[in-house]
């Protein structure tokens, strides 16, 4: 069964999978958000955002003159789709790859949906995994809760 199967109702081209976008907390020109209040906002530690700018899967953060990063509203985007691909189960590795394609622009289109693909086919096995297992509890839990009536 594919998301399409179970959507039905839902518009052609809809995206579904995402809810609306965060709100920003300041309008784009106004947008520099200091380290801390990009933790606030995105739920991350300092930690990771440091290192997601190391290892490459942040783009480069602009700096305030006194050497301080300053993030702005496509950064908060950026990391809310870091975070959603983070919770798919893909490998670090293959997010720096697609954060490398992303820089290099509109000719990787079909390198980035290759990916993103495979990507939703481990999703879509590990959901299923998920509703075998679930079962299994249900069954369990059904039995248990008809042998303690019957006590």
């Amino acid at each position: 069964m594919t998301v399409m199967q179970t959507t039905q109702g839902v518009a052609a081209g809809q995206d579904i999978c995402s809810g609306p976008p965060p709100r920003h907390p300041r309008p784009d020109g106004q947008d520099r958000y200091t380290i801390s209040e990009v933790v606030t906002f995105t739920g991350l530690t300092a930690h990771t955002l440091r290192w997601y700018e190391r290892i490459g899967l942040m783009p480069h953060v602009d700096r305030s003159h006194t050497g301080q990063r300053r993030y702005t509203n496509r950064d908060l985007d950026w990391l809310v789709f870091v975070t959603k691909l983070r919770l798919t189960g893909m490998p670090v590795a293959d997010m720096v790859r697609y954060a490398e394609l992303v820089r290099q622009g509109e000719s990787t289109y079909d390198e980035r949906r290759e990916l993103l693909e495979s990507t939703r086919r481990d999703v879509l096995a590990r959901i299923d995994e998920l509703r075998d297992t679930l079962a299994v509890l249900d069954l369990k839990i059904g039995f248990y809760a008809t042998e303690g009536t019957t006590r």
